[in-house]
């Protein structure tokens, strides 16, 4: 027999929470033909990686993205393949570019996931060909794709697409009997080509970019009751996902999203809720997600919480960031975010200040963010005595100015040049394990691809690993390493119906070789890279190329040492995954 390529003598993972074992693999045409104990004959097999102390494992699935933009201009999606993830899923949080036309996807997608609107116009401008969801797989499977690619349907794009983006967005208009009968036909055209689901939305701190309805949240907000019931009808009976944003203001959206999983006397509903976290702001919560999770799923439910199994840490260029949105004061200053000078007059106007101070020292009820000025270290700023100091030390440092204020007057000042970070959430790494062990937890949720200055968690598989295997090590284990390869990989894979996860004899060679001694601190940090496509927008991005020695999407090698293949960008390697669920 002869070989694509062999990978030999690492400690094989299959992705089913087996023990791992040192095996000998090997690949020809796309696929594992051989796991072997025993050497693979190498002749004339043009690729041989060498795995001696090294783990073998299935590639990563990373079940949230916002990658429908970069997807079209860079289809080889480095940043997340480089760390080992061979598939991504795109179409979260009821955004697609399925059926909305380019302006009205710069609404959707611009302020939403921070990604500036005028290149998302731009790229639908030039890369849309499609009107159909099967056009739309066919136009991905024609781009070299970098990893495979799973899709979630949007409920904003068919609602904004079919609707018009206004009508979608006031809460007295309801779609028509024949505007909803065309949504049914367009979810289950999605769901014939292969998608996994659809993504809605009640979140209403997400709002829309542009002139036309900007500041309104997004389009699947306002669908009533029977709209949701008859679209997720379709979902129960053809097997397939719900993944859905409550909103975090009003929790009875929450447990109704949650609730809606239960079958009794119809087909059960898959539902995947945004997402389980131990947000600083309010402790307490993490405690009923799991038990959430848990009571529905004993009374005939399939429920899961997406959870990112990392720190939240995120950065915020002056006020740009999305959880000042969640309150009044800070939305507005967003409202004006493409009006520099207007924004910055009404930070300085001391009526606005007293709102944004009412807002702040509000410190109860459902939020994101714990508004705690002295929890928010600067990073960067023109004005270098301030860099390392938290706002509120510099408002103390002030003769005790208020929080709000020092923070407003350096934003003031010098705007975007003020860089600072925080923590919103998974803080505290005994509870991080005790949601990364749950069966009613999925994990994922990295956002890649939007947030570009905001957050990078493109290695949250990698930062995971190395946090169970420190516990191992440390001989207090939450999992083991080959239920957190599961977890990663093959749980997913089988949720979603998907041919990806796993890596046994005929399975898929979608594949990552990991050094486990490089599982340290380098995989903390964070670098910047800019994006051509965007004017050199510099993003946020992972730096740990020496953990991650070889990646293979369909047998084929396509990064490894910090180095792309050639095959990386000029060839598909990946393909557009089609769930298999009925």
């Amino acid at each position: 027999m002869t070989y694509d390529a062999i990978v030999e003598n690492g400690l094989w993972f299959d992705g089913t929470g087996a023990r791992p074992e040192v095996r000998n693999l090997g690949i020809r045409g796309g696929r594992v033909v051989s796991v072997s104990a025993a050497p693979l004959d190498a002749t004339d097999c043009p690729r041989v990686v060498d795995a001696a102390g090294k783990w073998v494992m299935p590639g990563f699935l990373d079940i949230h993205t916002h990658y429908d933009v970069e997807v079209l201009l860079r289809p080889e999606l480095t940043e997340s393949v480089r760390h080992g993830v061979t598939t991504v899923f795109v179409g979260s949080c009821s955004l697609s570019t399925v059926h909305v036309g380019p302006s009205d996807a710069g609404d959707l997608f611009g302020r939403v996931e921070a990604i500036p609107r005028r290149h998302v116009v731009d790229a639908l401008e030039s890369a849309k060909t499609w009107t159909s969801a099967r056009e739309y797989v066919t136009a991905l499977e024609d781009r070299p794709l970098g990893p495979n690619v799973a899709a979630f349907i949007g409920h904003s794009d068919i609602r904004s697409a079919l609707m018009g983006l206004d009508r979608a967005t006031r809460k007295e208009v309801r779609p028509t009997e024949s505007e909803l009968a065309t949504m049914e036909a367009q979810l289950t055209e999605a769901l014939d080509a292969g998608f996994v689901g659809m993504s809605s939305q009640q979140l209403l701190f997400d709002k829309l970019d542009g002139e036309v309805c900007r500041s309104r949240t997004l389009p699947s907000t306002y669908a009533g009751r029977k709209e949701r019931r008859r679209l997720n009808a379709i979902l129960r009976r053809r097997g397939r996902a719900l993944q859905g944003g409550p909103d975090v203001a009003r929790p009875q959206s929450m447990f109704s999203m949650a609730l809606s999983s239960l079958g009794i006397g119809r087909p059960r509903l898959k539902v995947s809720l945004l997402s389980a976290a131990d947000v600083k702001a309010i402790p307490a919560v993490v405690h009923i997600f799991p038990v959430m999770a848990k009571v529905i799923n004993r009374l005939g439910g399939d429920f899961r919480w997406q959870h990112l199994p990392v720190p939240f840490e995120v950065y915020s260029d002056g006020i740009d960031l999305p959880v000042f949105e969640e309150f009044g004061s800070g939305a507005a200053a967003l409202h004006l975010s493409n009006q520099i000078d207007e924004q910055r007059a009404l930070l300085a106007d001391e009526g606005y200040r007293r709102r944004f101070r009412k807002d702040y020292d509000k410190k109860y009820g459902p939020r994101v963010w714990h508004r705690d000025f002295f929890d928010a270290e600067i990073v960067e700023c023109p004005d270098e005595s301030v860099i390392g100091k938290t706002f509120g030390q510099v408002g103390v440092d002030r003769g005790g100015v208020h929080p709000v204020d020092a923070f407003l007057d350096l934003v003031v000042e010098y705007g975007s040049k003020v860089r600072w970070r925080t923590t919103i959430s998974n803080h505290r790494p005994e509870v991080l394990n005790t949601l990364a062990a749950d069966p009613g937890v999925q994990l994922g949720f990295s956002d890649a691809g939007a947030h570009l200055r905001n957050m990078a968690f493109y290695n949250y598989g990698l930062r995971f690993l190395r946090r169970v295997r420190d516990a191992q090590r440390a001989g207090q284990p939450f999992v083991t390493v080959e239920h957190a390869v599961h977890r990663l990989t093959g749980e997913l894979a089988d949720w979603y119906g998907l041919d990806a996860g796993h890596l046994r004899e005929g399975d898929r060679a979608d594949l990552v070789v990991i050094d486990p001694d490089r599982l340290d601190e380098s995989l903390e940090t964070y670098s910047e890279n800019p994006i051509a496509e965007f004017d050199n927008l510099s993003r946020m991005v992972n730096r740990n190329d020496a953990t991650v020695t070889a990646v293979f999407v369909g047998g084929e090698y396509v990064f490894g040492d910090g180095e792309a293949a050639p095959v990386l960008g000029r060839r598909r390697t990946g393909e557009f995954l089609r769930s298999s669920t009925t």
